[in-house]
């Protein structure tokens, strides 16, 4: 699966909610590969915006190993006390930031078999779980930092994305060459 980047449009948006019909066999499948992608990229979480869906789920795996999907999240209590942590984003490969966030959160969720569930959560699985939940609410862990350092980040995603649409765009004309000559040469083979 593509992971997209800052500065793609789809993480920007807030997704909108998972219809009860929509939890089946094929979104399953999604979540079986969101885990892959996410372990993959050695990441610890994947929100449905990072592959380019803009509805409301995310898949976590935390320190303890357990694989989680959560669907049409709602975080209903923080706690008061907060806590630093050094965050990353695979969508912000390459950079991390010291985020300050509420140690424990309660979230309730559907499962991955559409069935409600109630978790209260602290250390890294509640970071986890706010960080996921940022991403349907279209926010990217930068925006809770200094406005310095995500300004300069956003800059040079911005260059890398710029970067990697040039590249593949001098792809394309190369392929398009290539297949224009081989059907030249069909062409005169024809003849």
């Amino acid at each position: 699966m593509k992971i997209y980047k800052l500065g793609e449009e789809v993480l920007r948006k807030k997704a909108v909610p998972v219809k009860a019909e929509e939890i089946n066999d094929s979104l399953r499948e999604t979540f079986n590969e969101m885990f892959e992608t996410m372990l993959e990229a050695d990441g610890v979480g994947l929100a449905a915006p990072q592959i380019g869906d803009s509805r409301r789920y995310f898949v976590i795996i935390s320190d303890d190993e357990v694989r989680r999907v959560f669907v049409n999240p709602q975080i209903i209590a923080t706690s008061n006390d907060l806590c630093d942590y050094d965050e990353g984003c695979l969508s912000l490969p390459g950079f991390n930031e010291t985020i300050k966030r509420p140690s424990k959160v309660t979230v309730q969720a559907l499962n991955e078999n559409g069935k409600p569930f109630t978790l209260e959560a602290d250390g890294l699985l509640a970071r986890i779980i706010q960080h996921e939940y940022d991403h349907l609410e279209g926010i990217v862990y930068i925006d809770r930092g200094d406005p310095n350092v995500a300004a300069e980040i956003t800059e040079k995603m911005k260059k890398r994305l710029e970067r990697a649409a040039k590249k593949e765009a001098e792809r394309a004309k190369k392929a398009a060459k290539i297949a224009a000559k081989i059907a030249a040469k069909e062409a005169k083979k024809a003849k």
